[in-house]
């Protein structure tokens, strides 16, 4: 079991959907809390959140090899190596994928795969001298199901969920964890994400859409347990168990989710 209570925990895009919910539900279990987002906006909102638990602050570009290391850096400059790092940053995008421009492309899989490499590597060796600490990746459902339309989303997600499987290996012996966590679509800004090749903007139906608060809450009860795998709405519960037990269903839901994006777009025309 994990104790949050006192540990310190470093949030990389707090600003966010998820982010926002993660520095008030971290704080509330009694955390410090540093964080980390693209601009000074969205780092103000994190922190208005956080209230007077903050105990660093940086704004930078962690598509960057050079923002990774400018936020490690800062991070081990000015204390310990913290105790838990929450791999949240990421964007999202659709469209076939000779549709999405490779610059799209590649700076989503810099954020969304890279990064949270890039931070493991500057992180784990001092968590490993002190033998403690808690890695949690914010993977998604689309890292365990291929799904139209996102391509390039469901390769740096599916990348993620093996790099955390592996690490979670190398690490289980030196008393360092890790979690991965797949939501399904929930109610954050990445449902307005680029999308590229469509005649019309698709939208996600409503009853696919989970509320970000009980994302977080379940994502924490997960670190609490030592969870590999988060499964943390219903959704995406049911849908990992459909790939379990019966795969031959998904491309089925797949195509009706399509459909039910495409109606859903209407409906909101």
């Amino acid at each position: 079991m994990t104790d949050l209570n006192g540990k310190s925990v470093l949030i990389t895009g707090a600003g966010g959907g998820f982010g926002l919910h993660m520095t008030r539900q971290f704080r509330d279990a009694g955390c410090r809390l540093l964080l980390t987002d693209l601009t000074a906006d969205a780092l103000a909102k994190a922190k208005e959140a956080a209230g007077g638990a903050v105990a660093f602050e940086f704004t930078g570009d962690l598509a960057t090899d050079t923002g990774c290391d400018a936020l490690a850096d800062s991070v081990l400059g000015q204390g310990p190596v913290p105790d838990v790092l929450v791999n949240n940053a990421g964007i999202g995008m659709s469209g076939r994928h000779d549709h999405v421009p490779r610059d799209r492309r590649e700076a989503l899989m810099r954020l969304n795969l890279h990064a949270p490499m890039q931070l493991c590597e500057r992180f784990v060796p001092g968590m490993l001298a002190r033998g403690s600490g808690h890695i949690v990746n914010i993977s998604s459902l689309a890292g365990w199901i291929g799904t139209q339309g996102l391509a390039a989303y469901c390769a740096s997600k599916y990348g993620l969920r093996g790099f955390g499987e592996a690490l979670a290996e190398d690490l289980a012996p030196h008393g360092v964890r890790v979690t991965n966590v797949y939501p399904c679509f929930s109610r954050t800004p990445i449902l307005d994400s680029e999308q590229f090749g469509y005649a019309r903007r698709r939208a996600v139906p409503e009853h696919l859409i989970s509320e970000p608060a009980d994302v977080v809450r379940e994502i924490l009860r997960g670190v609490r347990r030592d969870r590999l795998h988060v499964f943390p709405d219903r959704q995406a519960r049911r849908v990992h168990l459909l790939k379990r037990f019966v795969p031959w269903v998904i491309p089925l839901l797949n195509r009706r989710m399509t459909n039910d994006a495409i109606r859903a777009a209407g409906e909101s025309a």
